[in-house]
């Protein structure tokens, strides 16, 4: 059975646009112009995932209230913000309302695509007992390349699919340098030197949470980053 992914864009032209490509891919897709209408769709029938805009109608931040109401209800569905806003501020309350991913619509669709297939691997493979060979540890890192997570201290970090992919590039090879384009292709994703920044702020910040000691991610000034040797 296809996997219903359910868009929620007020521009009827762009959501035509998203549900023909993800047609194409095999995929069911229902669309919903605004907040009301999809939250009605969802309390009959959860999709297998979520693409919200921020701005929903006359709405601002209809799609930041939908993922917090969605979020709520189901928390292990797949949620992704597609949008045109793209300040930190955005990005930062999309992801602590509990989005797994947060994208801006000047992204191919070509990368939009890789990056819902791999969020739908990374639930796929959530459901299925660890394989302790699919695990790289790092110290008190631990990645799970399988089911995409990452822990630190034996307590799970809360990645997104950008952010694991920047954190596995960063301690493949601990105490070399990754600059910040080879970091963008490790995630499959184009972004500008500050989202990358933003990026490794927010991670260092999660791991923080955890520790706070935590210095394992080092700033290579004027090169990249770099995830320091043990």
């Amino acid at each position: 059975m296809s996997r219903h992914i359910a868009i929620v864009e007020d521009e009827p032209a762009i959501a035509a646009n998203y549900r023909d490509a993800l047609t194409r891919q095999g995929f069911a897709v229902s669309c919903h112009g605004d907040r009301g209408s999809a939250w009605a769709a969802f309390e009959q029938r959860l999709p297998d995932m979520a693409i919200i805009d921020v701005g929903l109608d006359d709405e601002v931040e209809g799609g930041f209230e939908l993922c917090r109401d969605l979020r709520a209800r189901a928390p292990e569905l797949p949620i992704v913000f597609l949008t045109a806003r793209d300040t930190e501020l955005d990005v930062i309350s999309g992801l602590r309302l509990g989005a797994d991913d947060y994208l801006t619509k000047d992204i191919s669709q070509a990368q939009m695509l890789a990056r819902i297939h791999a969020l739908l691997r990374r639930v796929d493979a959530l459901r299925q007992p660890v394989q302790a060979d699919d695990v790289i540890e790092r110290g008190a890192l631990a990645i799970n390349l399988q089911r995409m997570t990452v822990s630190w201290q034996e307590q799970p970090v809360d990645v997104t699919v950008t952010e694991f992919w920047i954190v596995h590039a960063l301690a493949l090879h601990p105490g070399h340098v990754k600059n910040r384009q080879q970091l963008m292709d490790a995630a499959n994703v184009v972004l500008d030197d500050n989202t990358i920044t933003s990026h490794i702020k927010r991670i260092r910040k999660k791991f923080l949470a955890i520790d706070p000691q935590f210095a394992a991610i080092e700033t290579a000034y004027g090169m990249g980053y770099r995830w320091k040797a043990a």
